[in-house]
């Protein structure tokens, strides 16, 4: 808007071209000045000038918009970007419709509770034909530790979409959209992301998957803390400004780490008040944290953590700017994940970062250094 031409705007053709006379072109170049300069520079009056800056700064401001409004462009923004569906109800009317397109989502857990496997799904609803509710698009799978099996996908599809899967060579075609790439160091990684921004616009991919980005980092030859700090900061930088450039949705896994016991709470509802200081939670009753760190986390637009508690799995909604924080239970089942229920319940204070892993006395040994 400060670059908005004067030329351009309502002003009486005299004074336009007084100012075009004086090189002020811009409503930066009127509204950087006093409105004693401009009378002076210009030589009118300043009844004259306080009528052209009004005018110049009415054209140049945006307009004021009504709650309604701004909730109209939000619906139709919603609209046009889209959501992948999850195909998990509950989860999928949390968020909206699924994980929303233009954004990063995160999934974080111990190892084996589910992720791959969620991922995996999320693939084959993106590949899957628009009219059985899919995106009818490729999808790039950056398969770092290995895990993806396109048997397991396809699998999935049979037991979970029989009605489509069935039909001859349907099974191998939707499998044929999903492109793994299995980077073998942090530096092939970053090459890789930075050649796919024309090639997600060109090959209509409608997913990316990074499965996972901790394992990424974890085999790199210890470069530091802050080197580190500064690898991620650059990666979810451009992975975020990919996911709005392409309008898909970006899902990245992290895993999990112990907590260690000189570590500060991640959040400040985390910690307890006593006598007006604050004293840090001791219960470990869960001391597992996401391995990439709070930076990471506040960078991601959704986080969904996936942990076990009491023999249960329970996949909860940690962070979203468009639900509560909710905890659905589920189950891995031949079709893949599963909810039990599609009533989340909300979950307040520590609970909603808390990691557990199968109890206390179950819980996996992890390494507390920090990644």
């Amino acid at each position: 808007m400060a670059n908005k031409l004067i030329g351009e705007m309502n002003l009486h053709k005299r004074i336009s071209n007084i100012f075009a006379a004086r090189n002020i072109i811009t409503a930066k170049d009127a509204l950087s000045m006093t409105e004693f300069e401009l009378m002076e520079l210009l030589d009118i009056g300043i009844k004259e000038i306080q009528s052209a800056v009004k005018l110049i700064s009415e054209a140049a401001s945006p307009p004021c918009l009504s709650a309604q409004s701004l909730l109209e462009q939000k619906v139709e923004n919603e609209y046009l970007s889209g959501h992948l569906p999850t195909h998990l109800k509950g989860l999928d009317s949390a968020l909206c419709g699924g994980i929303p397109f233009g954004v990063v989502t995160e999934l974080v857990g111990p190892p084996g509770i589910g992720k791959s496997q969620f991922c995996m799904k999320l693939a084959l609803s993106a590949s899957f034909p628009k009219a059985y509710g899919g995106l009818d698009g490729r999808v790039i799978y950056i398969d770092v530790e290995s895990k993806f099996s396109s048997r397991r996908v396809i699998e999935m599809g049979l037991k979970s979409f029989p009605e489509v899967f069935h039909l001859k060579g349907m099974a191998q075609e939707m499998a044929g959209r999903i492109l793994v790439l299995r980077p073998t160091s942090l530096s092939d990684f970053t090459d890789s992301i930075q050649e796919l921004k024309e090639s997600i616009l060109q090959n209509q991919v409608k997913l990316l998957v990074i499965d996972s980005m901790t394992a990424l980092l974890s085999g790199e030859n210890n470069p530091g803390a802050q080197r580190q700090q500064h690898q991620l900061g650059w990666h979810i930088s451009f992975l975020k400004s990919l996911a709005e450039f392409a309008r898909i949705p970006i899902v990245v896994t992290n895993q999990v780490r112990s907590q260690n016991r000189d570590e500060t709470s991640q959040y400040s509802f985390q910690a307890k008040l006593k006598d007006g200081c604050q004293e840090h939670t001791r219960t470990y009753d869960s001391h597992l944290v996401a391995a990439l760190g709070i930076n990471w986390a506040h960078a991601v637009t959704i986080r969904l953590v996936l942990e076990a508690k009491s023999g249960e799995r329970i996949i909860k909604v940690a962070k979203s700017p468009m639900s509560p924080p909710l905890a659905f239970p589920f189950h891995i089942t031949s079709g893949g994940i599963s909810l039990l229920s599609d009533e989340g319940t909300e979950l307040k204070g520590p609970g909603i970062n808390n990691i557990h892993a199968r109890g206390h006395s179950d819980m996996i040994n992890f390494n507390g250094d920090c990644l």
